[in-house]
């Protein structure tokens, strides 16, 4: 499980954001149950995203498929993640990976 901080301003619309993103950039409608809103797509088994405390971070359970062995569809899977991470956080790969080091820090 990771948690993702969202970027001053995203926090407006964030939980519609976050669902939208899901059909935008996975092309399929999430399954809700608890707030938490599920998907399958390529090389994930599961992809699940809910609110974090107080409404201000992003919240992701993944679950990915070992069997897969189709290079294109990895990485195809891996470039959607990033760009849903980047539409919902408001924050690119290089601002979250800087983000995570200051948190461990």
């Amino acid at each position: 499980m990771q948690e993702y901080p969202i970027k001053r301003g995203f926090t407006k619309g964030f939980e519609t954001r976050m669902v939208e993103g899901l059909k935008a950039y996975f092309d399929m409608a999430p399954k809700e149950s608890g707030g938490k809103y599920t998907i399958t797509y390529g090389a994930l088994r599961r992809l699940e995203v809910c609110l974090g405390p107080n409404g201000k971070t992003l919240v992701v359970d993944t679950e990915s498929d070992t069997s897969m062995e189709d290079d294109e569809l990895i990485l195809d899977t891996n470039r959607k993640f990033r760009q849903y991470l980047e539409h919902v956080t408001g924050y690119n790969s290089k601002e979250r990976a800087k983000k995570a080091k200051k948190i461990d820090e």
